[in-house]
C-alpha cells in the first residue's frame, strides 16, 4: 500500500502490546505495524477479548507498550508530554461521563483546556472554535440543554464534538456505535467518514461493526490470535483475512457483498 510520509501521523513499529507483572509479562499482541494518514478513516476490528482496547490505550498512553515504538507527528509517544499529548490527540471513551449536569456547550467547550489559561476562559478564538464544533456535528439545537437530558446517540455526537474542539491531529474512539441501534450505528460511523473528509483529521476508531467499517473506512486494522493484520478493506476481503475472523460453523463472510452472514 502506497503512502505519503509526508501524511503520516501515527506510526506503530514492532509494537508489542500487553500487561507486566513483577514477575512476567502478558502479551496480548506483538509484531503490530501500521502507518495512519492524515485525513483517513481507520477502523480498528478483531473477535471480543482479542484486545483492541489494550491497543487503544496504549496508543493514547494510558498503557505502555511492551516493546517496539509508537511515533505521533515524527515523536516518539514515551517523549512526548502530556500537554503535548493533548494538543495533538483527542480521545472519545466508552465510559459514562461523570458531569452529566453540564449543559452541552459546557462539555463540547471543556475540549479546549488544553490551551486556555490557568483558570479556563475562552477566549474568542476558542468560543469561535467549540461553535465549529457544534456546527461539524450538527447539534447546534442541542447546546444548551444539560447532558443527561440526551439519548445516547446524541450523547456520542456531544462527545464527538468535544474531541473536535479540542481540535488534534488524530481523534481515537472506543466503540463510538456501543447502545446505539442499528440506524445510529451507522449513522455515527457515517459521520466519522464525513469529518474525515471536512476537516483533514485522522479518525481512529474500534468497533464490532465490521460491515460498516468495511463499507466506510480508507483502512482497517484487523486483530487476529495471532498477528495483526492494516491494509484496505478491499485487499483484506481478497486476501481471505475477513474469512477467517471467526469460526465458520456459525458466521461466514461472503466476498461478494463484503458483509458477514449466519452459516444454515
Amino acid at each position: 500500500m502506497s503512502k505519503d510520509h509526508n501524511n503520516i501521523i501515527l506510526k506503530a513499529s514492532e509494537l508489542s502490546i500487553g500487561y507486566k507483572a513483577k514477575k512476567a509479562e502478558s502479551v496480548v499482541a506483538s509484531n503490530i505495524n501500521f502507518e495512519l494518514e492524515k485525513g483517513q478513516l481507520i477502523g480498528l476490528v478483531g473477535a471480543n477479548g482479542i484486545g483492541k482496547s489494550t491497543l487503544l490505550r496504549t496508543l493514547i498512553k494510558v498503557q505502555p507498550a511492551l516493546s517496539g515504538s509508537t511515533i505521533l507527528n515524527g515523536k516518539d509517544l514515551k517523549s512526548t508530554t502530556s500537554l503535548e499529548l493533548a494538543k495533538q490527540l483527542s480521545i472519545v471513551l466508552t465510559e459514562p461521563i461523570s458531569s452529566k449536569n453540564l449543559l452541552v456547550y459546557e462539555l463540547v467547550a471543556l475540549g479546549r483546556h488544553p490551551y486556555t489559561n490557568w483558570i479556563g476562559s475562552l477566549t474568542e478564538s476558542d468560543i469561535a472554535i467549540v461553535n465549529n464544533a457544534l456546527k461539524l456535528v450538527n447539534i447546534e439545537d442541542l447546546k444548551t440543554k444539560r447532558c443527561y437530558e440526551l439519548s445516547d446517540g446524541q450523547l456520542q455526537k456531544v462527545m464527538l464534538a468535544r474531541a473536535l474542539a479540542q481540535d488534534t491531529d488524530i481523534i481515537v474512539l472506543d466503540e463510538p456505535t456501543t447502545h446505539l441501534d442499528m440506524y445510529h450505528k451507522a449513522y455515527i460511523l457515517k459521520l466519522l467518514q464525513k469529518l474525515t473528509k471536512e476537516t483533514g483529521k485522522t479518525i481512529l476508531f474500534s468497533s464490532h461493526e465490521i460491515d460498516l467499517a468495511i463499507q466506510l473506512c480508507d483502512t482497517m486494522i484487523v486483530m487476529q490470535s495471532d498477528k495483526v493484520i492494516f491494509d484496505e478493506p478491499c485487499n483484506l476481503i481478497s486476501e481471505g483475512v475477513f474469512a477467517s475472523l471467526f469460526p465458520s460453523d456459525l458466521i461466514v463472510f461472503d466476498t461478494t457483498s463484503g458483509s458477514f452472514r449466519v452459516n444454515k
